[in-house]
């Protein structure tokens, strides 16, 4: 099915107590959605005595008493046929409840989901919905269509934007999802693979573990490296290597090749990689190897990626649009993360203050690491989420990193001014004369 349903409750989003709701989710090969009931209409015309205050348990007991009777009144006020007017088979199954108002049972929903066959593949984008739930019973009820998976016609996780309303008066409407197009599919998957950056901290921490050492080079201990290419290019092997590391395993699983371990392990895995990457960069591991790390790491950072496309049932092409999309997004939102911190860590990496950064930053990311892997694994909340998000919220961490890099500018200049400068590997093989003090990243 296009749409993960569950039997419990989940929360609700911008819903109004007197409209009741139907959620589309389209794809070139199925059709499915869902229809969402006020609690309190459900009340007043059934005449279910539910209790304000009562558990899940209780008010789902509630409905499965009526269960068969709800599913007969919503096929009865909601219908879908094909433009040239046959009906299209809609299968009710299962039920959920959706809170909006945990203090306040008669604001929450019924949500009944649904199957829809009767139509030859692709999914045809033209049909026509009879919908009028209470409008006979309740003086002023309406209804709102929101499309809320769309692939073909760039629409993910549409929660809120409506794109018809039924009333009184309204209804029988047409509606035109418009053009399937690879364009559109691409260009939200794109955006879908760079918010999946932004909102997945865990994601740019190892990016940012990464990072840290690559304007450092080893050989016996930690030294700058000699110019800016040579930081660059540091980085940008650790940064392919990450993303052809996570590409291969995101397009396997993405594609159904891969199977995917529980993801509680994978989400554990990945936190552990950010530990790892940690201490290496105070206690090197692979020395001037961090792109093995990345690749190793980003193998099971794609499996992370992959549950980006879990449910989504559309033919292989279009499959493979989304894969490239949100593969390039994932790209564009890493990119983002190397140019905004990269200048500070180049100004800041021949001073005096690079080493205690770095062992302070594997601190911290260490700590971090830790407290998500043992949240993963024994499904708890130590609040690390707390700690981070706050760091990485835009655009107050582009401001905040903003300063820092003017910070780093102003330690680079006045350091250089000292003549306190670290020396990078290169000016030690090729020492000054012997009576001129070498500073080194120890101090």
């Amino acid at each position: 099915m296009v749409v993960l349903l569950t039997t419990m409750a989940t929360p609700g989003g911008a819903h109004a107590g007197d409209q009741s709701y139907l959620y589309l989710d389209v794809s070139d090969l199925e059709m499915a959605g869902r229809i969402e009931f006020p609690i309190s209409d459900v009340a007043t015309v059934f005449g279910i005595d539910f209790v304000d205050d009562a558990s899940d348990e209780d008010t789902l007991a509630l409905i499965d008493e009526r269960l068969e009777e709800l599913q007969a009144y919503a096929t009865e006020h909601m219908s879908i046929s094909s433009i040239d007017g046959t009906p299209l088979e809609i299968s009710y199954e299962g039920r959920s409840l959706l809170f909006v108002d945990q203090a306040d049972q008669f604001a929450n929903y019924l949500l009944l989901p649904f199957d829809i066959s009767g139509y030859e593949t692709p999914v045809p984008r033209e049909f026509t919905i009879a919908l009028d739930p209470f409008f006979d019973e309740i003086e002023g009820r309406d209804a709102l269509i929101v499309i809320e998976n769309d692939v073909e016609g760039g629409i993910y996780a549409n929660e809120s934007d409506f794109l018809i309303a039924f009333d009184a008066d309204s209804r029988v409407q047409e509606v035109d999802l418009g053009d399937a197009s690879a364009l559109k599919n691409l260009t939200a998957s794109i955006k879908l693979g760079v918010d999946h950056i932004k909102t997945g901290p865990d994601h740019v921490l190892f990016v940012l573990v990464l990072l840290i050492p690559s304007v450092l080079v080893f050989k016996r201990a930690w030294h700058p490296t000699n110019s800016f290419g040579a930081s660059l290019w540091r980085i940008l092997k650790i940064a392919t290597m990450f993303t052809i590391a996570h590409s291969i395993t995101f397009s396997l699983a993405g594609l159904g090749i891969l199977p995917l371990p529980p993801s509680k392990l994978v989400e554990a895995i990945i936190a552990i990689s950010i530990a790892l990457a940690a201490i290496h960069s105070v206690r090197p591991v692979f020395p001037n190897k961090e792109w093995l790390i990345a690749f190793a790491f980003g193998l099971f950072h794609g499996m992370g990626f992959a549950t980006l496309v879990e449910g989504l049932d559309v033919s292989r092409s279009t499959q493979l649009v989304s894969l490239v999309g949100r593969n390039i997004g994932i790209e564009i939102g890493q990119v983002a993360v190397i140019v905004v911190c990269f200048p500070a860590l180049y100004f800041l990496r021949r001073t005096r203050y690079y080493l205690p950064f770095l062992k302070l930053s594997a601190a911290f990311l260490s700590f971090i690491a830790i407290g998500w892997m043992i949240e993963r694994l024994a499904e708890i909340d130590l609040g690390m989420n707390g700690i981070v998000d706050p760091l990485v919220v835009l655009p107050r961490a582009l401001i905040v990193l903003a300063i820092l890099t003017a910070a780093a500018y102003g330690l680079f200049k006045r350091e250089e001014a000292a003549d306190r400068l670290i020396p990078t590997l290169e000016d030690l093989e090729d020492p000054p004369p012997a009576d001129e003090r070498i500073p080194t990243m120890a101090g």
